[in-house]
């Protein structure tokens, strides 16, 4: 395919930034998106030209880093992470824009490469629960009823690529924060600190100048890992709880 990238770039938080249109030929239809890009700033360097600076780490769908805006879209035309997202699902000849995500709690670094550290001092406030270490304890010594537990594992599968809150309109991180606290919430281990945890939590991302929410489910719709939105419905009634 021969396609036609239009790409934010911008040399630091402080500098000016502009769409900066680049041809792409010879792309195979089974090539990642990253890996696209790949091919991209190979040609760049090529050229003697700054390649586009872009994150990525484990490529598998695993670690969240990839995080686009693709024609308006977080992570793209599919519900799957940008390393995921395959050239198959565009066409020979299509113009992409790709954009970093766009929210005041994930200030840009540099090109589509945004700062999501918000994320883990979100974490930081509460997201954990205080147990001691040792040896592993039999696995059948404290029972979890299976639909609690398939919740948590469900709600666990977030790994924080910030898609919920590029899409939302307002920018809010409700739906990681609800994942979070939803799947602490339904394990015994997290009952210890579960007031606490969602009052400090909630306060932290707050504080990071996240979004209020509006129930829009846009967040819900964008999540690669389809963390439903009744997750932010549990946050709130888990804060109503504590703060009585």
């Amino acid at each position: 395919m021969n396609l036609t990238l239009k790409i934010w770039r911008q040399a630091g938080p402080e500098a000016p930034g502009e769409m900066v249109t680049y041809p792409v030929s010879d792309i195979s239809e089974d090539m990642s998106f990253l890996e696209m890009l790949d091919v991209l700033n190979e040609q760049l360097n090529a050229k003697g030209e700054e390649p586009v600076a872009f994150d990525s780490d484990c490529r598998e769908g695993i670690c969240g880093m990839c995080s686009l805006m693709i024609n308006g879209e977080a992570h793209g035309p599919e519900v799957t992470t940008t390393c995921q997202l395959h050239m198959r699902s565009f066409s020979d000849g299509d113009t992409i824009t790709i954009e970093p995500w766009r929210a005041k709690a994930f200030p840009l670094v540099r090109d589509l490469i945004v700062d999501r550290s918000a994320f883990d001092r979100v974490i930081q406030a509460g997201g954990y629960v205080s147990v001691n270490t040792g040896a592993a304890p039999e696995a059948n010594n404290l029972q979890v009823r299976k639909e609690k537990a398939d919740r948590a594992f469900d709600t666990a599968t977030c790994i924080g690529c910030g898609a919920c809150v590029a899409a939302c309109p307002n920018a809010s991180g409700m739906l990681f924060l609800g994942a979070k606290i939803t799947h602490l919430g339904e394990l015994p281990q997290g009952q210890a600190e579960r007031d606490a945890r969602v009052v400090k939590m909630l306060g932290q991302h707050d504080a990071e100048d996240f979004g209020g929410c509006q129930n829009l489910g846009e967040c819900s719709a964008a999540c690669p890992k389809e963390i439903p939105l009744d997750v932010i419905n549990q946050l709130n009634r888990d804060f109503m709880k504590a703060k009585r």
